[in-house]
């Protein structure tokens, strides 16, 4: 008999994809809830035929055979619609009657999916254990210590500082040339990074601002949240909660007519300005927020058309050097808010970066300096960009950190630290470990979404699609059908969890340092590592 599904050159089997659905008849009932419910549609209903051969022993009767059909779930082999194997479809089959399983060969889809020219692209980084920030350990404990520093108490709150710090003399000097003195913010050390309006879903979104809102207001921590390229609502811009906020722009200029129309309408200013010149999730390649995501009130917030692709360039085009970059752009965003909210820029942790530093160290303007690491973001990148360039977070820190401690401006402009802080969730101690190497503070991103939403994203490439706005939980999607599934309610409740986590661990680990006033900022002393190599790179301890 012929078949209904001829066979061609790029016919796949369900063994050529990576994710399999395992499904038992015997259980479903046909409620249809798991093909409602998977983002990327990799299974429908499917009409089968089942042939019975029956045959009566000890009797004259001939044997005979007939077709029964039924109903049941099929997955889909066009690569199109592959399974992500996030098994949202096991999560709400009443019966437990299906569930993705991993392959068990290399997976052979790769080969399969680039049609048209296009590489794959991945929406999420792997949470590869292992890295250099995990393998150092904190050597250095005071044995005399003040009691109200004990690890069980903690009576001592922990601060960073956002903004350019001048010396005294210096400082008076700059005034009574000026008539200003540079901003600076008192801060928490741990600063949710730009994930913007647009690549996260609104009630996503909603939840981080209800998280930070509640972490300043009711338990006193100065928690701050970077908004990412493409605006933020409008409504946040007239609120007096934008000061918990860090605006950015970007190449792309996004939403930035908005922003910049609504400063006389501001009750307050924004805790600073973030100029993005690049990012860790693909440095060298401008961001993309994929049509999918783009619907009506996206576009009507960045001011484009809806529907389309947004891509940023990898630089601003009309800056050319990072000279003209801090005449035109650090400056100007300084002169629309009065010289009253500190700017600084976001670089891609490259070889670089120390000349960047060292342009921004010679100008009063620049607030600081964040540099993202090769192991950072979730966003829409080609995987030759986010498995093939960068530079890792902790030497491209420490170089930074040595190279200002040579001019001595190392307690002058603050360095902010991300890409793959915790992404095998040890976040305190890679962020106590960023500090002690020099960095002011760090960044997260993805590990907010992980640990305050669930993502279901793993290093075993399961989902993985923040970049297609199909996301099974709703955390980086625009439609309403799958970021209605996200409680608002739950993901602030999740993200003062985080941070009261956070705090209680970092204190463990900076209490028996002995500091009490002020972060351990570039206390290498206290690092080792049992690595050599490593701890001549980093020039710190070398421990086995």
């Amino acid at each position: 008999m012929p078949s209904d599904r001829p066979i061609t050159p790029s016919s796949l089997s369900i063994k050529d994809l990576p994710w399999q659905i395992q499904w038992r008849q015997d259980r479903c009932t046909l409620c249809g809830s798991c093909t409602a419910v998977c983002p990327v549609h990799a299974i429908e209903l499917g009409v089968f035929r089942k042939r019975h051969i029956s045959a009566v022993i000890n009797s004259d009767a001939a044997p005979g055979s007939a077709m029964e059909t039924y109903y049941g779930i099929r997955q889909k082999t066009d690569p199109a619609y592959a399974c992500v194997g996030c098994a949202m479809c096991t999560m709400v089959c009443p019966n437990d009657a299906i569930m993705p399983a991993r392959t068990d060969e290399a997976d052979k889809l790769r080969y399969h999916i680039n049609r048209g020219g296009q590489p794959r692209r991945r929406g999420g980084r792997r949470n590869v254990s292992g890295g250099v920030l995990d393998r150092i350990k904190f050597i250095r404990i005071s044995m005399l210590t003040d009691p109200a520093l004990d690890a069980g108490r903690h009576e001592f709150e922990l601060r960073t500082l956002l903004g350019r710090v001048q010396p005294p003399e210096q400082g008076l000097k700059f005034f009574q040339e000026n008539g200003w003195t540079p901003p600076v913010r008192e801060i928490y050390p741990l600063i949710i990074g730009g994930m913007s309006f647009g690549a996260l879903s609104p009630n996503m979104w909603e939840g981080l601002q209800m998280g930070v809102a509640y972490l300043n207001e009711e338990l006193g921590m100065p928690v701050r949240m970077s908004t990412g390229e493409g605006g933020c609502p409008p409504r946040l811009l007239r609120s007096r909660f934008l000061k918990y906020v860090i605006l950015q722009i970007a190449s792309g200029y996004f939403g930035w007519d908005e922003i910049i129309h609504a400063i006389p309408r501001m009750k307050e200013d924004p805790c600073a300005i973030e100029i993005k010149y690049g990012q860790g999730a693909k440095p060298g390649d401008g961001g993309l927020l994929m049509w999918y995501k783009v619907n009506r009130l996206i576009a009507a917030i960045r001011g484009v058309p809806a529907g389309v692709n947004l891509p940023s360039p990898p630089t601003h085009q009309t800056q050319y050097s990072i000279e003209e970059s801090v005449a035109k752009m650090i400056q100007s965003m300084c002169m629309a808010w009065g010289f009253r909210v500190p700017v600084y820029p976001k670089i891609s942790a490259t070889t670089t970066a120390t000349a960047v530093l060292n342009n921004l160290s010679r100008n009063p303007y620049a607030a600081g300096l964040a540099i993202d690491g090769e192991d950072g973001g979730t966003g829409a990148a080609y995987n030759v960009s986010m498995d093939h360039m960068g530079h890792p977070i902790a030497s491209n820190v420490r170089d930074c950190y040595l190279n200002l401690v040579k001019i001595g401006a190392q307690n002058e402009i603050p360095l902010f630290a991300g890409g793959g802080v915790g992404k095998s969730g040890n976040l305190a101690a890679n962020a106590a470990a960023l500090i002690m190497l020099g960095a002011s503070g760090v960044q997260v991103g993805k590990y907010v979404m992980q640990a305050a939403a669930g993502c279901l994203g793993s290093e075993g490439d399961r989902c993985n699609i923040c970049n297609i706005g199909a996301c099974p939980k709703g955390i980086t999607s625009q439609d309403a059908r799958l970021y209605r599934r996200l409680d608002v309610d739950q993901v602030a409740e999740r993200v003062v969890d985080l941070f009261l986590s956070f705090d209680t661990e970092l204190k463990k680990i900076v209490a028996p340092l002995g500091r009490s006033t002020s972060l351990p900022i570039g206390m290498s002393d206290a690092l080792g590592i049992d690595d050599a190599a490593a701890a001549q790179r980093l020039d710190i301890k070398y421990v086995i």
